[in-house]
């Protein structure tokens, strides 16, 4: 569906529940702002959530570097779900960059946890879904229970499986031009940035019960929140039977872990591990990741904000001693209308997605704001791509919308990758789906004629503006490939060869002679059938026909609106079986 299609007002606006007025609005409520300056208090309206955020962090007066956070654990595909985090945070990250302060964006990959259940899908190097038979499953099946870091890499090529993920999520990362820092959580251990953390945990074994007795069960007096690492079997296990502080090491024995229900059994070996060779409980780790890195903004789903934030708040402040960071809270966005679910196979990585889309549109995504839920549909990608460009003309003064244009003036520089320097000049932007149109030709050379044709490119467009113009028209046919839609098809650059009765080749002539009358693809769609009456020709016939001389098929697009988007002396040409 082109603009217009979607055009509510006439003004190319787009569907209302998913304007960015609803995105102003919400920051407005969100700064707390409405009316403020009526008050005289000076705060300000902020169009851009990323600027309230920033406002909430600086008001906290922050040390520098100014830390900014997000974590996952590395236990299947990544996919654009894990990359939430990434992109958010690098929204805030920026903004405090463009008021003058230095930024640390870290992504920890919660590596140490166990693998709990084998996944049903994972990613290779490029990023592509892969199912388990195409890899060596026996290598995470054998280590169910083992940290992640001590799992071979599936696909042979890293040093483990969670560096194998962790690559491709940094790869995600460079792909988008996001400068986030990978942090493995095993390594942190290792190093021993944790053992402090970890010594204030078991020192105080009764006030960490206590604290976590509010949010978990199985919290009783002979509780002790260290998982080590068994040196037998190489499993985590849960069982601590003593402590020693002054040697920082604990006693322990492997025993089996419940997952669900099923059960990791254990080898029932006894050993001795030290602080280094183990790990805290999430509940206790997560909060411990902000006193160690520094934390001062983490972003994190809306799972997290009603049972793990909560309890990191109360670890924070009574079992560390520290403030807890600034939080945001983000919906969830769904995938073609159903929640992202990796067993369900309903997930997309960052590197399907950039076949389809150019990465500032990606990044237009998620710079809308956070708290309202979003449907990403592969289907209506055209209505995304279509957004993004009202809201580029919006930066450079092209739409009579002022929120939307506060929020573009704002925001554009970031979505764009180019903070330091915005573009002074409009791109030059092929709409969506003629883009997809252009997809169904071969040729360069003609797909630049027809978009010069259809006035999508300006007669002084420099060969550089002309070539990013165009890299969209692959994007559009990849999409059309994946969806299976309209545009998925091919037009044909030399005549095929097809022999038509008198009829259907006078009915050909006319409708030639209609084309070149100057009419646009609606007339001719309607011309088409009541060329077919005349002629005494059935209509599908006729269409077969009209197929066969643009596609060499028997069935395509709407024809006649299809026609309507080419240049007028080639389908002229075509329809009398010249060229």
């Amino acid at each position: 569906m082109s603009v217009d299609d979607a055009d509510a007002d006439g003004d190319g606006s787009p569907p209302a529940d998913d304007s960015p007025h609803i995105l102003s609005e919400q920051a407005r409520e969100a700064d707390g702002a409405a009316g403020a300056d009526d008050e005289g208090d000076g705060e300000r309206f902020r169009a851009f959530w990323a600027d309230v955020v920033a406002d909430e962090i600086e008001a906290r007066n922050p040390d520098e570097p100014i830390v900014i956070k997000g974590g996952v654990s590395p236990s299947g595909v990544a996919h654009l779900g894990n990359f939430n985090e990434i992109i958010r945070g690098y929204f805030v990250a920026e903004v405090l960059r463009d008021r003058g302060h230095e930024v640390r964006q870290v992504f920890t990959s919660d590596d140490k946890d166990p693998l709990r259940k084998l996944p049903r899908k994972l990613a290779n190097a490029d990023g592509e879904i892969v199912g388990l038979g195409e890899v060596d499953a026996g290598a995470l099946g054998r280590n169910l229970g083992k940290p992640y870091t001590a799992i071979p890499d599936p696909f042979g090529e890293r040093e483990s499986y969670a560096a194998h993920f962790a690559a491709l999520l940094k790869t995600d990362a460079d792909r988008l031009e996001i400068p986030v820092e990978m942090v493995s959580n095993t390594e942190l251990y290792a190093d021993g940035a944790f053992d402090d953390a970890t010594r204030t945990v078991l020192s105080d074994l009764d006030g960490v019960r206590e604290v976590l007795s509010e949010y978990q069960d199985k919290v009783d007096g002979e509780y002790v929140p260290f998982n080590p690492v068994c040196a037998e079997c190489g499993k985590i296990t849960e069982t601590v039977t003593s402590v020693d502080l002054d040697a920082e090491t604990v006693e322990y024995v492997c025993t089996d872990m419940e997952v669900g229900d099923e059960v990791i059994e254990g080898c029932g070996h006894e050993g001795t591990a030290t602080f280094h060779e183990g790990k805290l409980p999430w509940r206790l780790e997560w909060p411990g990741q902000w006193e160690v890195l520094g934390v001062d903004f983490e972003p994190f789903g809306k799972d997290h904000a009603e049972g793990s934030w909560p309890s990191g708040v109360d670890v924070a402040r009574n079992v560390f001693g520290i403030e807890p960071p600034v939080p945001m809270v983000y919906e969830w966005f769904t995938l073609n209308g159903e929640p992202l679910s990796s067993s369900a196979g309903n997930i997309v990585t960052v590197p399907e997605l950039l076949e389809l889309l150019e990465p500032a549109v990606l990044r237009y995504f998620f710079a809308l704001h956070p708290k309202k839920a979003r449907d990403l549909d592969i289907e209506r990608l055209d209505q995304l791509v279509d957004r993004f460009d009202r809201f580029e003309r919006a930066y450079f003064g092209e739409v009579d919308d002022e929120d939307l244009t506060a929020f573009a003036e704002r925001a554009y520089p970031f979505v764009v990758g180019r903070a330091d320097d915005p573009p002074a000049e409009k791109p030059v932007r092929l709409p969506y789906t003629f883009a997809a149109v252009l997809g169904m030709v071969d040729d360069p050379a003609f797909r630049e004629r027809l978009a010069r044709d259809e006035g999508h490119i300006p007669v002084d467009a420099s060969d550089e503006a002309v070539e990013a113009a165009l890299a969209r028209v692959e994007k559009a046919r990849n999409w059309a490939e994946r969806t299976g839609n309209e545009y998925d098809y091919r037009l044909q650059t030399d005549l095929p060869e097809a022999d038509f009765d008198d009829a259907v080749a006078a009915a050909l002539d006319d409708l030639a002679d209609f084309v070149a009358a100057g009419h646009d693809g609606e007339a001719i769609q309607s011309e088409m059938y009541e060329t077919a009456r005349a002629h005494d020709v059935e209509v599908s016939d006729f269409f077969a026909a009209g197929y066969r001389l643009f596609f060499d098929d028997t069935q395509g697009p709407r024809l006649g609106e299809f026609l309507g988007e080419l240049e007028r002396e080639y389908v002229v040409a075509r329809l009398r079986r010249e060229a």
